[in-house]
């Protein structure tokens, strides 16, 4: 795993978001991040913590109010399931988009490129991703080898908002900005079906009937 570069300039506003879609698996990773990060650790009213979901353009009033972001995501970087790996400013929205893995990276790469032609995207942006194990699993939820990942990906993200002089600290940040605890990961995954009751692949309800 690369390490990010160290960055000098601190910013005023902040935004950490998480994206992707906690129905498929590994795509559910950038969410479970934040919900994590927003759990286990108390951080100051001007970094904002949200759970960006598969918004697209929605998220763009976000992005302008922010001079930092850092972004929590399943990305298909062709390494190694599991692999984590770091990618910043410039080259964020090549890496959200080159290799699509569903609609919710094209949305985000609009997003970034909608707010840089309006003036209004974050000077400063750190990508924090890793390769998935399995997204063709409706309902699932993350694998082994890319939950793991989760408390290093939060740390790194730790670590880069105290180089922006973020005072992050051991406790909970309350935020109306992340989804309803009844998706919380502990709550759904524990409660997934059994495979023998529930597809996997979709809702059986609408797939064709066999002749």
């Amino acid at each position: 795993m690369e390490e990010p570069v160290a960055s000098q300039t601190q910013p005023a506003r902040i935004l950490v978001l998480g994206i992707g879609n906690v129905l498929w698996a590994d795509e559910g990773f950038g969410v479970r991040c934040i919900e994590h990060l927003a759990e286990h650790w108390a951080l100051p009213a001007h970094v904002h913590l949200m759970d960006g979901g598969t918004q697209g353009l929605y998220l763009l009033p976000f992005l302008e109010d922010a001079d930092a972001l850092i972004v929590f995501d399943a990305v298909d970087y062709g390494l190694p399931p599991g692999t984590m790996k770091i990618v910043e400013n410039d080259q964020v929205p090549a890496f959200m988009g080159a290799k699509k893995m569903s609609l919710h990276q094209t949305g985000f790469q609009d997003v970034i490129a909608t707010a840089q032609l309006m003036g209004y995207c974050p000077e400063q942006m750190l990508l924090i991703g890793v390769q998935p194990v399995e997204l063709e699993d409706y309902g699932g939820g993350l694998r082994p080898l890319t939950a793991a990942q989760i408390e290093p990906a939060v740390q790194i993200a730790l670590a880069r908002l105290r180089e922006w002089g973020v005072d992050a600290h051991q406790g909970r940040t309350i935020t109306g900005d992340l989804a309803d605890p009844s998706i919380a990961r502990d709550a759904y995954e524990s409660g997934r079906p059994a495979e023998d009751v529930a597809c996997r692949t979709g809702d059986d309800r609408f797939f064709p009937v066999k002749a």
